[in-house]
């Protein structure tokens, strides 16, 4: 049984899809944290709107401006465009679309902006691929570079979205994209230089048992334009965030 309130006041059912619709647009907004990411410890590193918070790898402003309320690398004038605080344990979530052709990679745990001899700075961290490629292996999106192949390319075709979340914890580095786990690794197997856990041959000079596990966070610029939004970090364990 209907009482007055209900029959005086109900909101007709094409007024309640707008306020549904407008509920969930606002949820959805790009750039911006939920409440629920606000009340969970979520961090944005990415205003949407300017390069505040972010500077290339040779510490300088970027060349290339916000486009559309994504962040481009490409041309930035460093090797890759970097957020100015380090992180340790975490987990980055972040929406990417690549150009064709496009080369492209996360970097975390960037150690030092500083390159070593002979390498570029990019030796320096742990990069997740981003590449314009239909494949799995080493190279290719969701691997870590070299070091760890993904299970399945779970890609979009360039000029798609994509949602990627990469956690690190310690030794455990996991990767999902577009909420598939594709890739896991435990830094602690990775005893020696130039050898993956199961002894072949990966190009770096680095146990990566012993890499440090804080460091800058990184967009590369390898040739291609792509893009990059709602990007979110949320620390694992005690730590407090940014130094």
């Amino acid at each position: 049984m209907k009482t007055w309130f209900s029959q005086r006041h109900a909101l007709p059912p094409a007024i309640c899809a707008v306020f549904l619709a407008a509920a969930t647009i606002a949820a959805a907004e790009d750039n911006a944290l939920t409440d629920k990411e606000n009340a969970d410890g979520w961090v944005l590193l990415f205003d949407g709107k300017t390069h505040a918070g972010w500077m290339t790898s040779s510490e300088k402003p970027s060349k290339t401006p916000v486009e559309e309320g994504a962040i481009n690398p490409h041309k930035c004038g460093g090797y890759m465009l970097v957020h100015e605080k380090t992180w340790g344990d975490f987990v980055l979530a972040l929406d990417f679309k690549i150009s064709p052709g496009c080369n492209s990679g996360i970097f975390i745990r960037t150690s030092s902006l500083t390159p070593r001899p002979g390498k570029d700075v990019g030796f320096n961290g742990i990069e997740v691929a981003i590449d314009d490629a239909k494949g799995a292996g080493y190279h290719d999106t969701g691997a870590l570079y070299d070091l760890v192949q993904p299970t399945k390319n779970a890609m979009k075709p360039a000029g798609e979205w994509n949602h990627i979340e990469i956690t690190c914890d310690k030794g455990r580095i996991e990767v999902v994209l577009n909420g598939e786990k594709v890739t896991a690794a435990d830094l602690d197997e990775f005893k020696e230089k130039f050898k993956r856990p199961d002894g072949s041959a990966h190009k770096f000079d680095v146990a990566y048992k012993d890499h440090p596990r804080e460091g800058y966070i990184g967009l590369q610029d390898h040739g291609k334009p792509c893009w990059f939004k709602n990007i979110k970090l949320r620390p694992l364990g005690k730590e407090e965030g940014a130094k």
